[in-house]
């Protein structure tokens, strides 16, 4: 985790570069991962809070508007996640994701104070498969509408992207539900 290390630069400075919607300057909750692989960097993965309002997960999940209000912060977004282009490894982003995955509920209660339930992501399938993803487990829930917020504004800009989601519990609706 690169959270308020001196390492953070690095990984925003990765992202601006080499990913394709660049930094995002996460608000809120997140945390940042440099991931190395026989001691080279090989990846970034960044985690935040969850979108506000995404249809296909609160259908899926069942929730109402009051409990979504309550309990939306044991849900954590995957911002950004880019596997460095120099890097040529077969299989690498589903073992990156599965290997964060793993140590990310810990750090964020640790750092937050409250374990995590729910993972979401959203895929813009004009560019990706979700290939990583779908071998990692992760549950397609449908499509976004293809709006944005800016501010407090909602700007439609028809990119529609597919909503991955990723429950850490087999409970994980009783827990966002009650």
């Amino acid at each position: 985790m690169v959270r308020l290390s001196h390492k953070e630069p690095l990984w925003d400075y990765l992202v601006e570069r080499y990913h394709y919607l660049g930094n995002p300057g996460i608000v809120g909750s997140y945390l940042k991962y440099l991931v190395y692989l026989d001691g080279q960097l090989a990846a970034c993965l960044g985690w935040g809070a969850a979108a506000w309002r995404v249809t296909a997960r609160e259908q899926f999940i069942g929730w109402n508007e009051q409990q979504k209000r309550q309990r939306l912060h044991l849900i954590a977004n995957n911002v950004r996640f880019l596997i460095l282009p120099w890097i040529k490894v077969k299989h690498l982003a589903s073992k990156v994701l599965a290997a964060n995955i793993k140590i990310l509920p810990m750090d964020w209660q640790t750092f937050y104070g409250h374990r995590l339930v729910l993972l979401e992501t959203f895929v813009d399938l004009a560019r990706y498969r979700g290939t990583s993803y779908r071998a990692g487990n992760w549950l397609c829930v449908g499509p976004t509408k293809g709006v944005a917020k800016s501010g407090n504004r909602h700007i439609h800009h028809g990119r529609i992207k597919a909503v991955y989601l990723y429950p850490l519990s087999k409970d994980f609706r009783e827990r966002l539900t009650v």
